[in-house]
Order: C-alpha cells, then sequence, then structure tokens
C-alpha cells in the first residue's frame, strides 16, 4: 500500500513538475477570465479551442490560464473594468452586463436585428468593428465578438403565439434592450442573474424569461417550463454580445509575430465557427426540452410578423437613446441590417 502511494506521489509530483516547466518556459504567461464554470461549453467548446490554438501555433512561447466562475475575484459587472486595469490580462464577458460602456455594439442586441444565424451576426460586428463600433472598446484589444443563438420565450406554464399572450405577465430580461422588448410587450421586465432563474419560474417570481435554448442543459429549465417558443425559421427576439478582449497595455508589449499568431487564432474563419459553436449547443437544448415533454412552439410567418410590428418601437428608442451620446443609431441600425443579411445568404 506504500508503495502505491508512493508511486502516486512520484507521479503527481513529476506531473506539477512538467506542467511548472512548461509555464516558467513560457515568454508569456497570461490570465483569461471568466463568469462561467469550467464545464460550460462557453469554455470548453469556445475558449479552451481558442487557447489552443494560440499556444500551439507559439510553439509553447504564449501559456494562457483560464480562470472560470470569477475564480480570481470580483462579479462579473467588474471583468471589463479588471482587463481595462490590467487587473487580469484576457477576459470574456457579457456586454450588457456593464450597460453603457458598449452603447455602438448594443444595436446587434435589438430585436430582428439580429434573426436566426450566429454566425451571420458575428461576421456582421467584424465587418462593422473598425469604422463603427472601436470606440465602445477603449483600454481593449478585442480578439473577437460574438452572440448567442438569440433570446426566446420560455414559459412555466402560459403558452405564446401573438403579443397580446404576454400582457401582464412577469420576465426575467437579460439586458437593457431585453428589458425594453418586455415593456413594448406590456409585460413586466424582472433582472436576475442567471444562476437565480431556476428558483424565481419554481417560485413563480417569474412567469418566464426571455433567454436562448443553450441555458436549458444547465438550469434544468425543462424540469421548470412547459413552453419554449420562438419565431418562425428559428427567428429571435433579440440576442446578447458577447467579447473576449485582452488589456490593451498587454497587447502592445507583445511582439509582432505573437500578435500574428492571437490575430491568426482570432480570424473571420473563427468568428464564424464561434456562430456554429453556439447555434449547437443551443439545438442541443431545445432538444433536451422536447424529450421532457415540453412544447416547442415555432411561431407562424404571420405570428412572427405581429412580434416585428410590436417590437420596432424599441427599435426606434434605441436609435433616439443614443443620439444623446452623438451616435447616428440610424445608420448603425441600417448597416447592422445589411450586413446581417448579407452574411446570412447561403453561397449557390
Amino acid at each position: 500500500m506504500r508503495m502505491k502511494t508512493l508511486i502516486a506521489g512520484t507521479v503527481l509530483a513529476a506531473a506539477t513538475s512538467l506542467w511548472s516547466a512548461s509555464t516558467l518556459a513560457a515568454e508569456f504567461n497570461l490570465k483569461l477570465h471568466h463568469l462561467l464554470s469550467a464545464s460550460s461549453p462557453a469554455q470548453t467548446q469556445m475558449i479552451e479551442p481558442w487557447v489552443k490554438k494560440i499556444e500551439e501555433a507559439s510553439n509553447g512561447r504564449v501559456k494562457i490560464e483560464i480562470y472560470p466562475a470569477m475564480s480570481l475575484g470580483g462579479k462579473p459587472p467588474q471583468l471589463v473594468k479588471q482587463v481595462r486595469d490590467g487587473i487580469v490580462d484576457l477576459i470574456w464577458t457579457v456586454n450588457g452586463y456593464t450597460p453603457g460602456l458598449f452603447p455602438r455594439t448594443e444595436v446587434f442586441e435589438l430585436p430582428f436585428i439580429h434573426t436566426n444565424n450566429p454566425s451571420a451576426t458575428n461576421l456582421a460586428m467584424r465587418d462593422m468593428f473598425d469604422e463603427y463600433l472601436a470606440p465602445d472598446y477603449k483600454g481593449m484589444k478585442v480578439m473577437f465578438l460574438h452572440v448567442h443563438q438569440g433570446q426566446a420565450f420560455q414559459m412555466v406554464d402560459k403558452p405564446v403565439h401573438k403579443p397580446s399572450d404576454l400582457e401582464g405577465t412577469k420576465l426575467r430580461i437579460p439586458t437593457r434592450t431585453g428589458a425594453w422588448v418586455i415593456e413594448a410587450l406590456k409585460a413586466s421586465p424582472v433582472a436576475m442573474p442567471v444562476p437565480d432563474l431556476p428558483q424565481a419560474l419554481s417560485k413563480k417570481v417569474v412567469d418566464g424569461a426571455l433567454i436562448p435554448w443553450e441555458i436549458i442543459p444547465s438550469l434544468k429549465l425543462q424540469d421548470l417550463t412547459d413552453y419554449q417558443i420562438e419565431g418562425n425559421d428559428k427567428t429571435r427576439f433579440g440576442t446578447t454580445t458577447f467579447q473576449l478582449s485582452m488589456n490593451e497595455k498587454t497587447w502592445n508589449a507583445l511582439p509582432e509575430d505573437i500578435q500574428k499568431v492571437f490575430m491568426d487564432a482570432s480570424d473571420e474563419n473563427w468568428w464564424h465557427q464561434v456562430g456554429e459553436i453556439w447555434a449547437k449547443t443551443d439545438d442541443e437544448g431545445i432538444k433536451l426540452a422536447v424529450e421532457a415533454g415540453n412544447e416547442h412552439i415555432t411561431l407562424t410567418p404571420e405570428e412572427t410578423e405581429a412580434f416585428k410590428q410590436a417590437l420596432e418601437p424599441v427599435v426606434e428608442r434605441w436609435v433616439e437613446e443614443v443620439k444623446g451620446l452623438d451616435i447616428d443609431g440610424g445608420s448603425l441600425v441600417s448597416k447592422a441590417r445589411e450586413l446581417v443579411a448579407k452574411h446570412s445568404t447561403k453561397p449557390e
């Protein structure tokens, strides 16, 4: 028994020594901080593959340690400040957790700007970044932006087919634009962190939530809701924007060849692939709900159009709001719609 213990201890010590040696051997040791768990699809399917590409392409010169679940301290809304202040080198976060800091990028969260294709919206953001969105990201070097599949209605016990079905209900919202969506439908928005949603649903603090399918497995929403509702052809009612960004000083300190490694790992193909990752996890979520006996309601084209008409004032409200920041919201809306449509067109 002692021999087994000794061997196990020796193996562990050797593994620890090898890990320490590889970390010390790297010229650039960076910390990446984010809000979700180490087992979340965001980490396992997106962040980890991206990190691996960089570490391998740099031939070991770059080592990125991932710190999930706010394990370096603070709360999710503080991630942007952490990276801008250089407390961490990299973050992955939800833009909407810090309302007002990313007003230009917010255009993609508006209802029916993003429709049903995360890859198309990601590429539209990439196309618009330098000319339209960059001022939102002072003090940071953006590696990539992305959205998820988009917001849909998940209801405890109320089916939804038309805007009036939501009147008087209480719904958990994802962002401030999500709150405007709920208000436009004459319902009451309720803000809360995602981890609090299961209890809120079980106690009927809220009647439902505006949230994508991909969250269903981790929160077990299939056990807390009866109905999942989306528009025709997977059309959604808005989305959430995310970013993976580096501290600007950290970026400027990297040599050009290492900067190129990061940019190559964050190229157009990667922005497209990230969209596919999130679409896949969304499909897995709704499959689980249906298998659990929930009703997946897909609105007809006419029902979807009724929601578009009801939610157009949200876009107008946003355009008027950002005027005060000297932002031409109308131009942003037009350009975003144009580029989302362009990237949504399947090649012949």
